[in-house]
């Protein structure tokens, strides 16, 4: 590696991530004999350790950088008959002091009289773990196996990290100067060495434990938060920026561009040098001039990451070779490959000066597409893992916000984002799988997958299959839209009906709206410990119901999201899914129509929902701040709007505070750098009034906009007296503001426009707001009036509906014909099942 200022800023980099570990265990809950050590990490998370040398590891490996939490948990130790017996208020350990085995090892998990495998003894395999997620999806068509969380119903799990590898400060390596400062090692002795989680049903608090004791999730770049355009296509320069421009002029947001692995040579490689899979240099013939490719891109608000398998290392066809075999020994004349080797120091010194060339020529991260096995030249040190470890820390150098964009390498890769799933088929199947791949990948703190939305090859052409995969996209941690190069595959909008067009660019826009709620809900990943997407199980664990919904997730802290992953009915026109809503009171995101859930248990029903959307549901007293779309040259904006509407939900007090910062790298560590702005809704206050808070920003003021201006969206209340909204800025009154109502959406909006930033807003609403009655009568017309199905049984369904309401479902399901009408003329007047299944929905949601 040359001597200059960006490999200063590498080297530094490398160093700090090891001084900042804290990997040595508190010695006041350190336990030690002759061959063992047990460390008690916190009262239900404890490290066991076996070693016949009596060397035992207190360096950072690749899972754990931290086993200090910064208090001494609370237990007893005493020692009967042989066995040492330790005690905490969650766990019984019991232990003979000898090479561990299943008579010698157990520990009790306490409170957890429902199952009768509460007991680990060691070697146990796990019965009911709840599951991790998987290094790729590549080819799956369906449902394929998972790795391990770190949580179970039957209260505990395992993390073996016996066999991971060691990070350490090192100058020298293998005899040769490590300009990097530190490096991934064998360890210097066998031991077993493993982490019992035993946390009972406390999943959250196991996961936010999992954080502390492998890193925390970095908090990612507002970009990656909004849609990403990616293809396997041999796009040209003029046709990529072309269709970028396209996209502007349809009103579709995009904030990142996936460059697929056409942008070097690949087809013209000699035949002596292999195949043009691997490849670091510029296809000339569609990209004359890369460098202004990048900064067209650039111009138009976009990041660029470009697709590399690094696996062929380094040929003598390359623009690079010159220099990247100068560096590791090799004469250049001979045109001998360089081997992709990440475990000698010259090889990684000259591999990132390769990639930061191209950085300064306009990449802004990589797409590390490896997918060659798990093989080095270092026992145990998985290609993948130390791929995406020394990326993502050398993407970092220079203040640089790091991130990279690669695949799953086992516990702790959180630490690593973007994920990427890899290669699905384009099928029904594919898209069911995801929702649940994607909540119980959170089970082992993996937050951020980003799917190949709308799938990626084989399968078949079904345009509800993509409108529904595009839905959720707008949900899941990162929405990338990709597919094959197949001259049939497009996933552009315009390729399909007009109604699922729109439903696609609905969705696109969506997801750009969502921007601050989802850049808060990063904060929150980064620095709470909860990830974007939950299993519905981690907020009720002891409730039977949550565990039956495994299409359905937590999307922050607001939402719950149950997709559609299956075609619509014929009879109906509408898709379904099964939902289930804990106790209290939901409102469709988009209609603001009110479901209760009254018992303890929650409520379980059959969702419909037209092509157009999905099912969402916000919370009582919810609040979900959206930002509006900027139009023109401004479609692709990520700065912090100017223009927010804010999206509030009746039946309970909310409050929300909005994260932003000024777009620093040291926004995730420095906190001087964010803005919080806090919003409060108080449903009903003494007098009855209903009041909504916008408070002054705190923090960081000149990261946002001086002034802003607020829509507040009040969905799902009736509509008021508009004479009894009154607006107030910093106390003062504030006639100017726009109010109105729609009887759609069940929704008061109030606009107010120049809101300085440092200004508290109040809209308050005297006499308070009703929650508004559901639109019965005009959902039912509008299911009826779609339906496939005779017009005689429509008109006997609307007559018996608004004669008996809910009443009317008993009739329905019993009604196959009406005998005065039954002839050639009229048809017969039989209710398709799924059509009073949609009807029942509607007349039983309150």
């Amino acid at each position: 590696m040359t001597n200059n200022a960006s490999d200063n800023a590498t080297s530094t980099v490398f160093s700090d991530y090891v001084r900042k570990a804290r990997p040595n265990m508190r010695e006041a809950s350190t336990l030690q004999g002759g061959h063992w050590r047990i460390g008690i990490l916190t009262e239900s998370l404890i490290r066991f350790e076996w070693s016949d040398s009596g060397e035992f590891e207190d360096n950072l490996t690749q899972m754990v950088v931290n086993r200090d939490f910064g208090a001494d948990p609370q237990f007893t130790v005493t020692h009967r008959d042989g066995l040492l017996i330790v005690d905490t208020p969650a766990l019984h350990i019991t232990y003979d002091g000898k090479p561990f085995s299943k008579e010698g090892l157990s520990v009790v998990v306490k409170g957890m009289s429902d199952t009768q495998f509460n007991t680990w003894y060691y070697g146990d395999e796990p019965k009911h773990n709840l599951k991790g997620t998987a290094r790729t999806l590549d080819e799956a068509n369906g449902e394929i196996p998972l790795d391990d969380g770190v949580i179970s119903r039957d209260g505990w799990a395992v993390l073996d990290d016996s066999a991971a590898n060691v990070i350490v400060e090192a100058h020298e390596v293998n005899g040769k100067p490590n300009p990097l400062g530190a490096w991934v090692m064998p360890r210097d002795h066998k031991e077993t060495d493993f982490y019992f989680f035993g946390y009972g049903r406390r999943y959250t608090e196991a996961v936010q434990d999992f954080y502390k004791l492998a890193g925390p999730t970095p908090l990612l770049p507002r970009f990656t938060l909004g849609n990403w355009w990616s293809r396997y296509y041999r796009y040209t320069q003029d046709e990529y920026v072309q269709l970028m421009d396209r996209f502007k002029r349809e009103g579709i947001p995009f904030t990142t561009s996936v460059i697929d692995m056409d942008w070097h040579r690949v087809d013209d490689i000699d035949p002596k040098y292999g195949s043009g899979w691997t490849g670091y240099s510029w296809n000339k013939q569609l990209f004359p001039d890369h460098k202004a490719f990048l900064h067209d891109l650039h111009e138009r608000g976009l990041k660029a990451t470009l697709n590399v398998h690094p696996r062929d290392g380094v040929r003598a066809f390359e623009d690079d070779y010159e220099a990247v075999a100068k560096r590791v020994g090799i004469d250049p004349a001979t045109e001998e490959a360089v081997e992709f080797d990440l475990t000698n120091p010259d090889f990684v010194s000259a591999y990132f000066d390769m990639h930061h060339r191209m950085e300064a020529e306009g990449v802004d991260f990589w797409w590390l597409d490896w997918q060659q096995g798990g093989v080095t030249r270092q026992p145990g040190l998985d290609p993948l893992w130390v791929l995406n470890h020394l990326h993502y820390l050398d993407s970092g150098r220079d203040g640089n916000w790091a991130l990279t964009f690669s695949r799953y390498a086992g516990p702790g890769s959180h630490r690593y984002p973007v994920g990427f799933s890899g290669d699905t088929i384009v099928t029904w199947e594919s898209l069911q799988f995801q929702p649940y791949f994607t909540a119980t990948a959170s089970n082992i703190g993996y937050g951020w997958w980003s799917h190949d939305i709308g799938g990626h090859m084989c399968g078949y052409r079904n345009e509800h299959l993509e409108a529904r995969w595009y839905q959720l996209g707008a949900f899941s941690p990162i929405n990338r839209l990709h597919s094959s190069n197949s001259q049939f595959m497009g996933k552009e909008p315009w390729n399909f009906s007009a109604e699922v067009r729109d439903s696609m660019v609905g969705s696109l826009r969506l997801r750009h709206m969502m921007l601050p709620y989802l850049y808060t809900m990063n904060y929150r990943a980064a620095f709470e410990g909860m990830p974007l997407v939950e299993p519905m199980y981690w907020a009720d664990p002891n409730n039977p119901q949550a565990y039956e919904v495994p299409d359905e997730f937590r999307f922050g802290t607001e939402l719950l999201v149950a997709p559609i992953v299956s075609d619509n009915d014929d009879s109906a026109q509408l898709g379904s899914t099964e939902a289930w809503l804990p106790q209290g009171e939901w409102y469709d995101f988009f209609d603001g129509r009110r479901y209760v859930s009254a018992g303890k248990s929650g409520r379980r029903l059959e969702v419909w929902r037209a092509i157009d959307r999905m099912p969402v549901f916000a919370k009582a007293g919810g609040i979900v701040p959206l930002q509006q779309l900027g139009e023109g040259n401004k479609v692709n904006d990520l700065g912090n709007p100017e223009s927010l509407q804010v999206l509030v939900f009746p039946g309970a007090n909310g409050s929300f505070t909005l994260k932003e910062d000024d777009g620093s790298a040291e926004s995730g560590e420095d906190q001087t750098h964010v803005a919080d702005t806090r919003m409060s809704f108080d449903w009903k206050n003494a007098d009855n009034t209903t009041q909504f808070t916008v408070s002054p920003v705190e923090g960081c003021a000149v990261a946002i906009p001086a002034q802003r201006n607020w829509e507040v969206v009040f969905r799902g209340v009736a509509q008021p007296d508009m004479q009894n909204v009154r607006i107030e800025i910093d106390g003062k009154a504030c006639d100017t503001a726009e109010i109105t109502y729609d009887q759609q959406t069940l929704s008061l909006s109030v606009v107010v426009r120049d809101v300085p930033s440092t200004a508290c807003l109040n809209v308050t609403i005297s006499d308070g707001l009703q929650i508004a009655e559901n639109s019965v009568e005009q959902d039912v017309l509008d299911v009826l009036l779609h339906a496939q199905m005779p017009y005689i049984s429509k008109e006997h369904a609307m007559q018996t509906i608004r004669e008996q309401g809910v009443r009317a479902l008993g009739a329905l399901r019993t009604f196959d014909t009406a005998p005065r009408f039954s002839n050639e003329l009229f048809g017969t007047s039989g209710m398709p099942d799924s059509v009073i299944s949609a009807l029942e929905e509607i007349l039983l949601r309150s």
